[in-house]
């Protein structure tokens, strides 16, 4: 009997093929998942990398309620058009704190795991009004509710405490004074803005949205704003071809 009549066999028996099918996913999967028990760490620790700031992780759920994931990615691929568009491949630690992650799967508009400092908070908070006034061939809606709209932030704690349960390193004192860190951030003058950096380090203070209040449009350009700033590819690259020698 050739192979051919015998794949013919397993095709036409239902039973059959579903059983060899379930064999070989899983032994595929064996394959792949049952090395990570024996790794210590399967996520290399990269220094720069911190938790979310309140405001950031407010504005980080601005970004999924708008469904900005839909057309944006946040995952840069170690290829060469990739690097050169976008800058650094994107390292598994930058999303080790996101709950959930934020990679996507579509580019209807540019990768944005490199956003940060690209554009200025003015350029953001027009491309939030209009976009098609700063690209004029974008297909992204307009957002100005967002720098109408007040940020409600009074379960922040909750919601740092949340991420917490979930495995991110907040500290009890950093969920005690989320609200206070949230005011800080949109305001240098204030007497927390040194506790809220100690705590946040690099976390980028000021009016983001040029409003009075503080808006849902601050949160989201914070957010933003700090994406790819974290960590100093060039110490990074260092630091590993040190390593292979």
């Amino acid at each position: 009997m050739s192979i051919m009549e015998k794949h013919k066999i397993i095709e036409k028996n239902a039973t059959l093929l579903l059983a060899l099918s379930f064999v070989v996913v899983t032994v595929g999967g064996i394959v792949e998942i049952a090395p990570l028990f024996w790794l210590q760490n399967t996520i290399e620790k990269v220094e720069g990398v911190r938790p979310y700031s309140p405001l950031e992780l407010a504005g980080r759920q601005v970004y999924i309620r708008e469904g900005c994931y839909v057309c944006h990615s946040q995952m840069i691929r170690p290829m060469r058009d990739e690097v050169e568009r976008y800058g650094h491949y994107s390292l598994a630690a930058e999303s080790m704190y996101d709950r959930p992650f934020q990679w996507g799967s579509k580019r209807t508009g540019p990768d944005l795991a490199r956003v940060g400092g690209r554009y200025s908070d003015a350029w953001h908070v027009d491309h939030m009004y209009d976009p098609q006034a700063l690209v004029p061939e974008s297909v992204m809606p307009k957002y100005p509710w967002l720098a109408e709209t007040e940020l409600d932030f009074d379960h922040i704690g909750d919601h740092l405490r949340t991420n917490a349960a979930l495995g991110v390193p907040y500290t009890d004192e950093q969920i005690a004074n989320a609200k206070v860190h949230v005011v800080a951030q949109v305001n240098p003058d204030h007497e927390a803005v040194d506790d809220l950096l100690a705590n946040y380090p690099k976390a980028q203070v000021r009016n983001f949205d040029g409003q009075p209040q503080i808006t849902e449009l601050d949160a989201l350009i914070a957010y933003l704003q700090m994406l790819g700033t974290l960590v100093d590819f060039s110490t990074y690259e260092a630091s590993a071809e040190a390593n292979l020698r």
